[in-house]
């Protein structure tokens, strides 16, 4: 090989590699492009809310979400909500949001819930991004009998509706809320294979690949080096969505009675818990449906934002 040829594969290299010498620059101007996306700031801004609340939830709630406030306060069992600052006689006890049919507080139970769904949205999503990541891109960039085992598993996951195989997964496992998580994983990992797949099979065929590989790199090097840095940001969009949707399956299976089990303050398990009182005592289905819906606005909201922004396909 001579200097000429072997100069031009390394700058073929370089050029596949711009991102990583530029980096500050390439994140200054992805951040100008999500701040300019209304839905991102909207979603963003609620999703670090829900972070906030999670984190801080024993000083905001007034109560311990499972405790019982028979023989501590004289108050009936699902209660209305009562705020003195609107009115509420002051004789009464103060629960912004009512009690439930054990006698605990609501709000305290609907803050406490941010943190059950947060980490149910991020270790699920975590899990199949991880394992997805890597089905995807083996198959993608070995080819061959490789690709078809693995995208014919994927396949075969994809033709049951995700909800319906995730409830038989946990009837196998056992009711609970880490096989719910589990089931929900399993569930997610082939969305997250076809992307990463999808991306490898356009990058693989970049001629800083062909270049990397000419100078002797390594197969795993350049997928993990080269190829798999170019799947980071579909990858990122789809798993924002995807958190999304993972809180609602959570939300459902405990409503079913088979992921979080009581006393666990969970919003799907309160709804189930309190399903009958809709007529008698709405408020106890309305405020654990309203923060599932709050929250998963803010990723959907954020997913398209990002979507938006990351595209280039897409006016800003």
């Amino acid at each position: 090989m001579t200097q000429q040829t072997e100069n031009k594969l390394a700058s073929l290299v370089v050029d596949g590699q711009d991102e990583s010498y530029h980096s500050d620059s390439l994140l200054k101007l992805t951040m100008r492009r999500i701040l300019r996306q209304r839905s991102a700031v909207i979603g963003g801004s609620i999703l670090l809310f829900l972070i906030l609340v999670a984190i801080f939830a024993p000083a905001i709630a007034p109560f311990d979400p499972n405790f019982v406030l028979i023989g501590h306060e004289d108050i009936k069992r699902r209660s209305d909500p009562c705020i003195h600052l609107l009115g509420c006689d002051e004789t009464q006890p103060q629960h912004i949001l009512g009690t439930d049919g054990n006698v605990r507080d609501v709000f305290s139970r609907v803050v406490f819930g941010t943190r059950v769904s947060l980490m149910v949205g991020f270790t699920t999503v975590g899990f199949a991004i991880v394992i997805g990541t890597l089905l995807g891109a083996l198959g993608g960039f070995l080819g061959g009998w490789v690709d078809n085992a693995i995208m014919r598993v994927m396949d075969v996951l994809l033709a049951f509706p995700s909800l319906l195989l995730a409830i038989a997964i946990v009837a196998v496992l056992g009711h609970g809320l880490q096989n719910a998580l589990l089931a929900i994983a399993i569930v997610s990992i082939p969305i997250y294979a076809r992307v990463v797949r999808a991306s490898v099979l356009s990058v693989k065929e970049q001629e800083y690949v062909a270049a990397s590989l000419a100078l002797g790199g390594t197969k795993m090097h350049i997928l993990f080096r080269r190829i798999l840095p170019n799947a980071v940001p579909p990858l990122i969009v789809q798993g924002t969505l995807g958190i999304a949707t993972a809180i609602l399956d959570a939300a459902a299976l405990s409503f079913l009675g088979l992921g979080a089990q009581p006393p666990t303050a969970e919003w799907g398990t309160m709804l189930g818990t309190e399903r009958n009182q809709i007529f008698t005592a709405p408020h106890l289905v309305f405020f654990p449906g309203l923060a599932i819906m709050i929250t998963v606005l803010a990723f959907n909201l954020l997913g398209d934002g990002l979507r938006d922004a990351i595209d280039p396909r897409l006016k800003n």
